[in-house]
Formats: C-alpha cells, structure tokens, sequence
C-alpha cells in the first residue's frame, strides 16, 4: 500500500509540471473599470496594455487582443513569484518581460515565450458590457 500511495504521489507531482498551470498565487480579485475613461480609454482605441495597482498579487495588466477581446493577466511573474516582480511591456509590445529574470511571456494568451519562466501567468476572467469591463477570478 505504501508503494501504491508513493507511485501515485510521484506520478501526481511529474503530471503536474507544465506551461499552463500558474504558479503565481491566487487571491480574490475583483476590479471594475469604465472603458471610456482613464486608464481604459487608450485600450479601446487599440492602446498598449494598461497596468491597474492595487489588486492581484503585483498588479494587474489589461490588454485588447486582435479580436477586440480584453484579456487580464496578473503583472506577477510566473518564474520565482515570491518575489512579487511585476512584468512590464518590453520594446516590441508584444511580450511582457519579467526585469528580474529577463523572462518574457506573450500578451495573447500569458504563456512564456523566453526562458527561464516556464509557466503561463496567471489570468483573471474579463466580463465585458457596454460601457465597463469587470475582472475577476
């Protein structure tokens, strides 16, 4: 039984590993933001991704995709998050990179795209109606 319960653990904790789960804590967040007034505003007509202090872990990131959908992501990076390293927008504008590791993480969908992150950041559900947009998880 000890071997069957040692097999199991072991299996658990090498499935476990992988790009998608986040590592970053997760703590309540709800956040509510008027799109047509600051700091939205600049996201509504196709503006970089905005940062919003104050909630998740280090911040948030809100950022319009291509589709015109709003993805939100905490600014906490996935590579060592207890040390709370907010991500900013690197020169490009299409990636988000970690200033303590050099990690960088695409804005589309959070996943890394330079080493040595491993996992996704994690992202927050975004509820859209006319005139606001609601973050939460």
């Amino acid at each position: 039984m000890k071997k069957f319960i040692l097999v199991m653990l072991t299996g658990i904790c090498l499935f476990s590993c992988g790009k998608g789960g986040s590592v970053v804590p997760s703590v309540p967040i709800n956040y509510t933001g008027q799109l047509f007034s600051p700091p939205l505003n600049k996201l509504s007509n196709g503006g970089p991704p905005q940062f919003i202090s104050g909630y998740g872990v280090a911040g948030l990131v809100i950022y319009k995709n291509i589709q015109g959908r709003y993805i939100a992501y905490d600014r906490c990076s996935s590579y060592q998050p207890e040390k709370k390293c907010a991500v900013n927008v690197d020169d490009s504008g299409l990636t988000l990179i970690d200033p303590c590791s050099g990690s960088k993480f695409s804005l589309e969908d959070g996943s890394p795209v330079k080493a040595p992150a491993t996992h996704s950041l994690r992202s927050y559900e975004v509820v859209q109606t006319q005139f606001t947009i609601q973050v939460v998880n």
